[in-house]
């Protein structure tokens, strides 16, 4: 089941994915958000409502949000595929425990919309990723219940500044949160449709050329124990997301960098979910005066 927010004619609203361009709008059965409906432990009822409603709207015709648009917390996870430990090149041994940093919502669109390089730097990148949706409330989880608190899965672009994730001498928050510079989507395909014991795969493309590719048999630190290594410190609540890490290839890592430039598109595909898309631009000024971006 695939399961996505949007906006239409000024108005905000979860839908389910019917089809390849069909939607079901789910307002009015309850549950104002999805992430609402995640909170309720609802999912499986909207489903089995929604096979009795048509389809109001199409993908084409809806401004497409992130798939949680509203999330409590939104945890990234950094060098997590086993060789990128190895991209560095510094001799260093295979972390014991996940390195993590927090992202804040503004930080991230939706499918179709347009990432943006802030006027601060031309070092925007890309980073393709699997993000987790915490589907149930819980704190010191074991791994062995971790795939019982997530609600589903989406494509995530953990779009990077560069130049300013070397600021500070301990953290990387501030390349990581520049206003719309990463995305995610285009919808959550919910847990259900995924077998725990199979990998997933992700791969990066920009205009086209494939930048990333990788498995998540090669995670240092697999969905379970992230789950559990995350909620020994914090509360995971319904809606939460989690962005797993990226493989090799990010556009730092040639030589000389390849970073982002307005026009170019951006493709996020993950194996059971499908493929986020966003064309990349520059910030514009009327951000600075308190005027949203129309994207």
């Amino acid at each position: 089941m695939k399961l996505l927010s949007f906006e239409h004619r000024g108005r905000t609203g979860f839908g389910l994915l019917r089809g390849d361009g069909d939607i079901v709008d789910l307002a009015g059965l309850g549950y104002d958000s999805l992430r609402a409906a995640i909170a309720a432990q609802a999912l499986q009822e909207l489903a089995r409502r929604a096979q009795s409603l048509p389809a109001t709207l199409r993908l084409a015709d809806v401004k497409l949000l992130p798939p949680v648009p509203d999330p409590g917390k939104i945890i990234c996870v950094g060098v997590n595929y086993g060789n990128r430990n190895e991209e560095y090149k510094d001799g260093s041994a295979a972390p014991a425990y996940p390195s993590v940093f927090p992202r804040f919502a503004g930080s991230f669109v939706g499918h179709g919309q347009a990432v943006l390089r802030p006027r601060e730097s031309e070092q925007l990148d890309y980073e393709g990723e699997i993000a987790m949706v915490i589907g149930r409330r819980g704190r010191r989880i074991a791994a062995a219940d971790a795939w019982s608190h997530i609600a589903g899965f989406t494509c995530a672009n953990e779009g990077t500044v560069r130049d300013w994730v070397r600021h500070g001498k301990f953290n990387v928050t501030q390349g990581k949160n520049f206003e719309s510079s990463g995305s995610m989507g285009p919808w959550m395909a919910t847990a259900d449709g995924f077998d725990p014991a199979a990998p997933m795969t992700v791969t990066t493309r920009v205009n086209g050329e494939q930048r990333q590719h990788d498995t998540t048999a090669n995670l240092m630190f697999p969905f379970d124990e992230l789950i559990r290594y995350i909620s020994i410190w914090t509360t995971l609540e319904p809606g939460d997301v989690i962005l797993t890490g990226t493989p090799v290839g990010a556009g730092v890592r040639f030589v000389p960098p390849r970073f982002l430039k307005p026009g170019d598109v951006v493709e996020v595909e993950v194996s059971g979910i499908g493929v986020l898309s966003n064309p990349v631009a520059d910030e514009p000024v009327a951000m600075e005066r308190g005027v949203s971006h129309a994207q």
